[in-house]
């Protein structure tokens, strides 16, 4: 199924914490696919970022391989696996 980025964003902001896939274009231009969720608050440390990171266009997730917080951004979103359905971002 097909969606643009601006659902595709949304879905993802409305994931509720649940695990979902995403793959989108690095800012060196390589390719990453991640599995992540949002809504992690292990490993905070109480002091917040120094930029808002959505006045960059970037949404903060919780990497699961790599066991930290990733930005991924919205504009280079190509697919997203979420509740069980695949989806061809355009």
């Amino acid at each position: 199924m097909k969606i643009n980025k601006a659902q595709a964003t949304e879905k993802i902001l409305a994931s509720n914490g649940k695990f979902f896939g995403v793959t989108f274009t690095k800012k060196n231009g390589e390719t990453r696919d991640m599995t992540a969720r949002r809504g992690v608050t292990r490993y905070v440390t109480g002091e917040g970022l120094k930029y808002a990171p959505e006045a960059y266009g970037l949404i903060t997730v919780y990497d699961i391989a790599k066991k930290d917080y990733r930005m991924v951004n919205k504009k280079t979103i190509t697919a997203l696996r979420i509740n069980g359905e695949t989806y061809e971002v355009e």
